[in-house]
């Protein structure tokens, strides 16, 4: 797949998009979800290691193809390492899997209701080389925790900044201003996140793609999905279990997945390969459907 193919791909592929890019602080939960207790080892890098063969696990496995899940966001050292012996990105690819890096490096301290990204100013290299590497495009995340309209403007903003970065390498951006699903305020932050979604989409001359919380109402970001300017709206489960955040999502039209926890949470270390590619399945078909069979 070249870049056009990819782009149509995220246009109107019939799927959804796999989030293998939990970073340094998520992993021990992830692993622990996996049955990989603290225990199992005694530095960073053994961590990592650990996180990527899982990883590893899932992308080589027989079920994990681009008929259903058509892009994966990898973290960086998840699209350093291999897969079955290729590059990551390349292995992807050859499923016809469009690969996406995640670029941000954590959140800053909350301040007006959200928690901004932390500065990257190692980016542009980060970009370049990803590209290089036949990355189609990034993902950054920053979360809003309460309906500051203000606060909720600066994270649109800096997620649009970045964007635009992005663009300038020739790569497709992902925006992911998370609205925490566990705020009491989280149908007024939908409201004023919309209104300054469409506010800073009107000044791009670009496509982006963004992935969301699922709204509190249902339909809440239709003018998203419909916008000349939005290639692709995917969600993100924000800590709902699997069977509910399908639901969630089957909801909205137009809007596809992009799990992280919801995928993974019945894989197990212990499992046999094929028990491990049999609840893989199950949990893409229940995605897939969610992302595609709309209600």
């Amino acid at each position: 797949m070249n870049f056009a193919d990819m782009t149509a791909k995220m246009a109107a592929g019939n799927g959804f998009i796999a989030a293998l890019d939990q970073s340094g602080g998520s992993t021990p939960k992830a692993l622990a979800g996996y049955g990989v207790g603290e225990d199992a080892w005694s530095s960073e890098a053994e961590m990592f290691d650990l996180i990527h063969s899982m990883r590893e696990r899932i992308i080589t496995s027989p079920v994990f193809t681009g008929d259903k899940v058509i892009g994966a966001i990898l973290f960086e050292r998840t699209m350093d390492g291999t897969a079955g012996g290729k590059p990551v990105p390349a292995a992807l690819i050859e499923k016809g899997v469009v690969p996406f890096i995640k670029i941000d490096k954590g959140l800053e301290a909350e301040e007006n209701g959200v928690q901004l990204m932390k500065p990257m100013p190692e980016l542009d290299a980060l970009l370049a080389r990803s590209k290089a590497m036949g990355v189609y495009g990034t993902k950054e995340r920053s979360v809003i925790n309460s309906a500051d309209a203000a606060g909720i403007a600066a994270a649109v903003g800096q997620q649009f900044e970045i964007g635009r970065q992005v663009l300038a390498h020739g790569m497709m951006p992902i925006l992911e201003p998370e609205v925490n699903i566990k705020s009491e305020t989280r149908a007024d932050c939908d409201a004023i996140l919309l209104e300054e979604m469409l506010k800073n989409l009107e000044g791009m001359d670009q496509q982006v793609m963004l992935k969301l919380s699922l709204p509190v109402k249902s339909g809440t970001f239709d003018a998203l999905v419909d916008h000349p300017k939005v290639l692709r709206v995917v969600a993100l489960s924000g800590g709902y279990k699997r069977p509910e955040a399908c639901v969630e999502l089957s909801k909205n039209r137009g809007i596809i997945a992009s799990f992280s926890r919801a995928l993974l949470e019945d894989l197990r270390h212990q499992m046999s390969q094929a028990e491990f590619d049999a609840s893989l399945g199950e949990a893409i078909d229940q995605i897939h459907r969610g992302s595609t069979q709309k209600i």
